[in-house]
């Protein structure tokens, strides 16, 4: 098998089908077909189950996923590092990221990053939970990940770095009657909160105070953190949110009180424990020697 035909396979893989794959890597569905086909015969098995809505992969294709990448990864690696020793700057690096994390500290990292090396492309993934963000990263479909979780992060199959905590606020309209400074977590009850899917920081934390005999009311659901500061200022309610989103919040008017007892979140920079791109390895590196 070449690395054609392992790119073709984790196209279709990526995009649940040959037609939006086709269209990703502007190439003709039935030639699509017919390179997936004779990696098929290649490997003499089946790697997907053809039905009327799409595909899924058999037991080998799922098999074949985590190697693929891998592969993929490799000969990467292995471009741009000659690329690196001839002094050359390109290069891409994909970085998993939770919303609130890609907020702060992701953005200003990537500004700091661009500065050093301006001819990278960087590109971020969305991830709604740690758990998927560790997914993606572990999955080889990206290199770095970016994510918070209010307990320590051990992993044998990671190399994981700290970067700092994030203290949680309550987001509230401008025109909340709140008074100023902290505000304790028994004063929450009756709120009407937005939060984030079950496994999220906001969501574990109101969970928490939930069972402790708060009463909290979630009014609405999202996994888009971006649309949740709309919705305040929309007065459909308040929101428990990491102190990263505060500035936006304040741009916006509206007001953001702390909550005591503290709690926080701490924020994860992670990679597969594999050879990385120099790329990826420079970002790391930069992030590691507090070099920005």
């Amino acid at each position: 098998m070449d690395s054609r035909q392992l790119s073709y396979f984790l196209a279709v893989v990526d995009h649940e089908g040959f037609v939006r794959a086709a269209e990703h890597l502007h190439l003709a569905q039935p030639s699509l077909s017919q390179a997936i086909k004779a990696l098929e015969r290649k490997l003499d098995t089946p790697l997907f189950h053809r039905h009327s809505r799409g595909v899924t992969l058999t037991e080998a294709g799922r098999a074949l996923v985590g190697p693929a990448r891998q592969v993929l990864r490799d000969l990467q690696v292995a471009g741009e590092t000659i690329s690196a020793v001839k002094g050359l700057r390109h290069g891409r690096i994909d970085i998993a990221s939770m919303p609130s994390p890609a907020i702060d500290p992701l953005s200003d990292l990537i500004a700091e990053f661009g500065r050093r090396a301006p001819g990278v492309t960087v590109n971020v993934v969305a991830a709604a939970t740690a758990e998927r963000t560790i997914e993606i990263v572990r999955s080889g479909s990206c290199e770095l990940g970016v994510l918070g979780t209010p307990h320590p992060l051990h992993d044998a199959d990671l190399v994981t770095r700290r970067l700092r905590s994030q203290r949680f606020v309550l987001i509230t309209s401008g025109d909340d009657a709140a008074p100023e400074g902290a505000l304790r977590r028994e004063d929450l009850a009756g709120r009407r909160l937005i939060a984030g899917p079950r496994g999220t920081g906001m969501r574990s934390l109101i969970e928490e105070m939930r069972s402790r005999g708060i009463d909290l009311d979630v009014v609405v659901e999202t996994e888009h953190r971006e649309q949740v500061l709309t919705l305040v200022a929309g007065g459909v309610g308040s929101a428990v949110l990491t102190d990263g989103w505060g500035a936006v919040a304040r741009r916006m008017g509206l007001r953001v009180l702390d909550l005591e007892p503290p709690a926080h979140l701490d924020l994860w920079l992670i990679t597969r424990r594999a050879p990385i791109t120099p790329a990826a390895r420079e970002f790391w590196d930069m992030v590691e020697h507090g070099d920005r």
